[in-house]
């Protein structure tokens, strides 16, 4: 028998010490920011970079998160793709708000997005619908996204339907169950970890008149 040792929580610590963020090294606007730190994530080989913690809320006020991953970033806003059956997209019909995290451990950084969401058209979920592997495709066909099953089987079953269905049909249409989300931000802030826990947190807040630079403390 393997022997297990418990993890002493509150002695694990690390130092940050990888980096700062400064207001004059910011782009102009958070998108191109959050591009930014997106591509050198991907640069520094981080694995899923474009992995989010996306948060949402039920209608009384229970929140639940998951990770997703971002498809579409632009000055409208940071999208992504799901089941508009699931738990996810109940949350985000009855409240119409998210919050999304990007995590990026090794380089000591987070970014966080926080704003109203809307559902992405039906010609822009089919640009990228048919981006996406015909496999994954088929699963999300397959898949009824949130629902409790009997066992794996059954899984496997519902795919293999739609393999079936679909066998003869070079060009697999988007279902009318999926498609895409857009958080259209009011505030994305901008985290890097620094010594002694007093990190530099760089905060983009939209107001009326457009949006404010604001420094938040750590």
């Amino acid at each position: 028998m393997t022997e297990t040792t418990n993890i002493a929580l509150p002695a694990m610590r690390v130092s940050y010490e990888q980096g700062s963020l400064s207001e004059s090294e910011l782009a102009a606007t958070w998108h191109e920011q959050l591009q930014l730190w997106l591509d050198q994530a991907s640069g520094a080989g981080l694995p899923e970079p474009n992995a989010m913690v996306l948060a949402t809320t039920d209608t009384k006020g229970r929140p639940s998160s998951r990770t997703v991953l971002a498809k579409g970033l632009d000055a409208r806003g940071l999208v992504f793709f799901t089941n508009y059956t699931s738990n996810k997209s109940h949350d985000l019909m009855a409240t119409r708000y998210a919050s999304a995290t990007f995590p990026w451990f090794a380089m000591q950084r987070q970014a966080h997005v926080r704003g109203t969401v809307e559902k992405v058209g039906p010609v822009e979920t089919a640009e990228y619908w048919n981006s996406r592997p015909r496999g994954s495709q088929i699963g999300a066909w397959a898949s009824p996204q949130s629902r409790v099953v009997s066992g794996r089987s059954t899984l496997d079953s519902a795919l293999h339907k739609i393999e079936r269905q679909f066998a003869d049909t070079e060009k697999i249409p988007v279902p009318p169950h999926w498609g895409g989300w857009r958080i259209r931000p009011e505030e994305v802030e901008f985290w890097q970890g620094r010594r002694d826990r007093m990190h530099d947190r760089l905060r983009f807040r939209l107001l009326r008149d457009g949006w404010q630079l604001e420094r938040v403390a750590p």
